[in-house]
């Protein structure tokens, strides 16, 4: 694919970010307004979820969510594991995927695109690899090759060498097809985990035990 092609292809896929997020974002907006509504009356206050994660270039930037784990510790003051803290409607809502929503703000700001690496947290920055760091390369997504091949369920060198295959494959065909098999995987409620800590150690701690 010659330069002047891949410029093209990435513009519509700009597009295809700014024009779909707009569209999901007003459809249910009466959708976010509610569950806003049932967050803050079973979990509290703040009904969003803001967490800083690394972009494209390595750059920071605040990823919205909306919140669905309560603030409840144990005996020593240390917040439950996540599966004990998300329930009701937040468990509701993450099975539903609702409540990436408000990541749309998001991908209209330029921080996030819809399809892209997932972007982690600053704390394991240090511990990718060269080739892990082609991630940085592109923007992050909401989606990406890895979550339509088992989410969580994927060990984190399978993870982040699809991140890298996304990055060195990319085209505007493979995008669309991601973004069909995510909305299927969405309807179907395949692969959410409301703990994926249970299932995996963080990277950095992974990465430090091998």
């Amino acid at each position: 694919m010659n330069t002047a092609t891949l410029d093209t292809q990435r513009r519509i896929k700009r597009l295809i970010d700014v024009v779909v997020s707009l569209t999901i974002l007003v459809v249910l907006s009466p959708v976010l307004a509610l569950a806003a509504v049932l967050i803050r009356r079973q979990l509290g206050s703040p009904v969003l979820f803001r967490q800083q994660r690394t972009g494209r270039a390595g750059r920071p930037f605040t990823v919205y969510k909306l919140r669905t784990m309560t603030d409840e510790r144990d005996a020593h003051g240390m917040l439950l594991p996540d599966g004990e803290r998300c329930k009701g409607i937040g468990l509701l809502l993450r099975r539903a995927s609702i409540d990436e929503l408000p990541q749309l703000v998001n991908v209209l700001k330029g921080e996030l695109s819809l399809v892209g690496p997932r972007p982690l947290l600053p704390r394991y920055d240090p511990f990718y690899t060269e080739r892990e760091r082609l991630r940085f390369e592109v923007p992050p997504g909401i989606t990406g090759l890895a979550q339509i091949h088992g989410r969580n369920g994927l060990a984190w060198n399978e993870r982040l060498e699809l991140d890298v295959v996304y990055v060195t494959n990319w085209s505007l065909g493979l995008e669309l097809r991601i973004i069909a098999r995510t909305v299927r995987a969405v309807l179907s409620g395949a692969g959410v985990a409301t703990d994926p800590s249970a299932q995996m150690l963080d990277l950095d701690r992974e990465r430090m035990l091998t």
